[in-house]
C-alpha cells in the first residue's frame, strides 16, 4: 500500500492506494502545527489498516513555494568566487553579495588561492548587517570544492551558529549564476524545510509507519525525505508537479490536456502531452532568475478559492492574498468561494454567511448578492484564463511541444481542460469555454495532488565526471573515485559507466526493477588541447531512474506508464 500526502497552504490532502485503487481519502485544514494536520489525515485514511502494510509514503508540499513567493525567510549573504572572466557587474542579486579573489579552473586546478582576510572582511560586514546565513559559491566548485569548503570553514570558525550552504552540494551543473541563485534559495529555506522533515518523521513514527519516505520534486521525480542531504529548492514546484501527476493517473493513458488545479491559495497550471507531463527545457524560474532546478513546465497563479475580495471605492478587487478560510466557513473576509456558494456552484459552508459576504461588497454599490457573486467569479476566471493564454505562448516554445505538434501533423492546441482541487467544480466549465476546450473533472479531483504524490515513481540519480587525461572518474553521490580501465574511453563508455553505477544504487535501495531504461539529465563534454593536439576529454554526465507513475488509478495494476 502507498500513501500520498499533499501539505498545502489551505488543506492537507491524503490518499491511501492499494494496487492502483483508491482505498481512502482525507482532506483536513492545514495549520502551523504540521504534526497535528498530518496525524489527523493519517488517522482518517488508515482506519483498520495495520501500519506495517504501508510500503511507501510520498509527500508534496507548497511550503517552499510559498516561502519564496512571499519572501518569508531570513536574508542570505552571498560570498562568490567567480575568478577571471565576466565583469562582476553580471553578478547582481537582491541580497548582500561579496566577490572575493581566488580561482579554480575548469579542470578543477587551483590557479589562485583564497586569502582568509578577504573572507573575514566579508563575514564582518555581513555580521554588521545582521546576516546569519551565508551561501558560498565558486564558479568551478563542481570540479574542485576546495575554495567553497575553505569559505564555509572560516565562516563557521568565526560564527559557529551561522548556517552555511555550499554550491557544489546543491547543484552539480556548470552555470555559475544559476548555481548562485539555487544555493542562496536553498540556504534561505533549509531551516523551514528541516522543520517540515522533522514534523513528518515525528507524525509517521507516532503512527508506526516504517515504509520508505520520499518527497516530490519539481520535475515529477522524488528524493528521499532527508533534512541534511535533501535540497529544499528542488521541491519549489512540488505542489503543481503533484497535481499534474494526479491528472496523469486519473486520465486514460495517452491523453492530452491542460491541467488547472484550483486550490484555496493558488491555481496551478500544467500541460500533459500524449500522456506525459511537459518538462521545461530550462531551469525553474524564481524572481525572473533561472535556477538549476529541473521542473515541469508549470506555473502557480496567486489566486484561489480563499483569495481576499475587497471593495475599494466603486471597484471590487480580488487580491493575491489569503487571510483565512472563506467567510461562509467562519473566515474574516469575502472570498471567491463565498461567491460560488451564492451562485449554487458549491455547497461549501453556510449559504447565509456567503450571502452576508456578498452583501457587504454589493450594498454600497447598489448591487444584489447574485450580481456581486457573478462579478467576483468572472474576475477569477479572467485572471486564470489570461494566465493560461500566456502559458500557451511559453509551452509552445518548448521542444517537447513542437515534437508533439509534428506528430499531430498540424498545429493545434490541446482540446481538454482538466480541473482538480477544491475550487475546480465552480470554475472549470467557464474557464474551458473561454479558451475553447472541453471541461473535465475526474473522479477524486479534490485530492488529485495526494494521488499524484502516491503514484510518483521513486527516482535516483548518479553524477559521473570522468577525466581521460588524468585517468580517473568520480561518482558524486557515492563519494567514489576510481581508475578508468578502458582505453580508449569515449562518451558512450562514460554513459554506460554512469548507468552501471545507477543500477548499483537502485539495487541498494530496492529499486532494481525500475531501471530497464534510464534518463540522462546532463551530458557535457570538454576537450583538452595542448600544443594543438587533443590530450583528453572530460565527461560530465548525470543519469537517473525514469520519472513517471506506478499506476493509473482504477486499473488495479502496477507498472510504469
Amino acid at each position: 500500500m502507498y500513501i500520498g500526502i499533499d501539505v498545502g497552504g489551505t488543506c492537507t490532502d491524503a490518499v491511501l492506494l492499494d494496487n492502483g485503487l483508491v482505498r481512502a481519502t482525507a482532506i483536513v485544514p492545514s495549520s502551523d502545527d504540521i504534526i497535528s494536520s498530518l496525524l489527523q489525515a493519517l488517522d482518517q485514511i488508515m482506519k483498520g489498516v495495520p501500519a506495517e502494510l504501508i510500503e511507501r509514503v510520498v509527500f508534496s508540499t507548497t511550503l517552499i513555494t510559498n516561502l519564496i513567493a512571499e519572501k518569508k525567510y531570513d536574508p542570505v549573504g552571498l560570498i562568490l568566487i567567480p575568478g577571471p572572466g565576466l565583469s562582476h557587474d553580471h553578478y547582481k542579486y537582491n541580497t548582500a553579495t561579496y566577490i572575493i579573489p581566488g580561482a579554480i579552473d575548469y579542470r578543477g586546478r587551483e590557479i589562485m588561492p583564497l586569502r582568509y582576510e578577504d573572507i573575514e572582511k566579508a563575514v564582518e560586514d555581513l555580521n554588521n548587517k545582521g546576516y546569519k546565513k551565508v551561501a558560498a559559491v565558486g564558479k568551478f566548485s563542481v570540479r574542485n570544492n576546495k575554495h567553497e569548503k575553505e569559505v564555509a570553514s572560516r565562516v563557521k570558525w568565526l560564527h559557529p551558529e551561522w548556517h552555511v550552504e555550499m554550491g557544489h552540494q546543491v547543484a552539480g551543473q556548470l552555470n555559475f549564476p544559476r548555481r548562485a541563485v539555487t544555493t542562496m534559495l536553498t540556504c534561505a529555506t533549509r531551516e523551514k524545510y528541516s522543520f517540515f522533515v522533522d514534523s513528518v518523521r515525528e507524525a509517521l513514527t507516532r503512527r508506526g509507519i516504517e515504509g520508505e519516505v520520499f518527497i516530490l520534486k519539481a520535475d515529477g521525480g522524488t528524493m528521499p525525505l532527508n533534512k541534511v542531504t535533501g535540497v529544499p529548492i528542488e521541491t519549489i514546484f512540488s505542489g503543481p508537479a503533484a497535481s499534474t501527476l494526479g491528472v496523469q493517473a486519473l486520465l486514460p493513458p495517452g491523453e492530452t490536456a491542460v491541467v488547472v488545479d484550483i486550490g484555496g491559495t493558488t491555481t496551478d497550471l500544467a500541460l500533459i502531452l500524449g500522456g506525459q507531463p511537459l518538462l521545461a527545457s530550462r531551469g525553474a524560474p524564481v524572481y525572473e532568475q533561472l535556477t538549476q532546478v529541473r521542473a515541469l513546465a508549470v506555473k502557480s497563479v496567486p489566486v484561489g478559492g480563499d483569495s481576499l475580495v475587497e471593495r475599494v471605492g466603486r471597484e471590487i478587487l480580488v487580491y493575491s492574498e489569503r487571510l483565512g478560510p472563506p467567510y461562509c466557513l467562519g473566515g474574516p473576509m469575502p472570498t471567491p468561494s463565498d461567491a460560488l456558494r451564492v451562485l449554487g456552484l458549491t455547497r461549501l459552508g453556510s449559504d447565509k454567511k456567503a450571502h452576508e459576504a456578498m452583501e457587504m461588497l454589493g450594498r454600497p454599490l447598489g448591487m444584489s448578492c447574485s450580481e456581486v457573486a457573478q462579478r467576483v467569479v468572472k474576475m477569477v476566471i479572467d485572471i486564470i484564463t489570461q494566465e493560461i493564454e500566456e502559458m500557451f505562448i511559453q509551452w509552445e516554445q518548448e521542444p517537447a511541444y513542437r515534437v508533439w505538434e509534428v506528430l499531430q501533423k498540424r498545429k493545434e492546441r490541446p482540446g481538454m481542460v482538466v480541473g482538480v482541487g477544491g475550487g475546480a467544480s465552480g470554475f472549470i466549465t467557464q474557464i474551458a469555454a473561454r479558451i475553447g476546450c472541453n471541461p473535465v473533472i475526474p473522479p477524486y479531483a479534490p485530492v488529485a495532488n495526494a494521488i499524484g504524490a502516491a503514484v510518483a515513481m521513486p527516482t535516483l540519480q548518479v553524477s559521473l565526471r570522468a577525466d581521460t587525461e588524468q585517468g580517473f572518474y568520480t561518482i558524486e553521490q557515492e563519494g567514489f573515485q576510481g581508475k578508468i580501465e578502458k582505453d580508449p574511453f569515449g562518451e558512450e563508455d562514460a554513459l554506460q559507466l554512469a548507468n552501471e553505477w545507477l543500477r548499483k544504487r537502485a539495487e541498494k535501495y530496492g529499486l532494481g526493477n525500475m531501471i530497464e531504461k534510464t534518463e540522462c539529465t546532463r551530458r557535457d563534454v570538454f576537450t583538452m588541447v595542448r600544443n594543438w593536439i587533443t590530450t583528453g576529454r572530460i565527461y560530465d554526465i548525470c543519469v537517473q531512474t525514469p520519472r513517471g507513475i506506478v499506476a493509473h488509478i482504477g486499473t488495479g495494476t502496477r507498472g510504469e506508464i
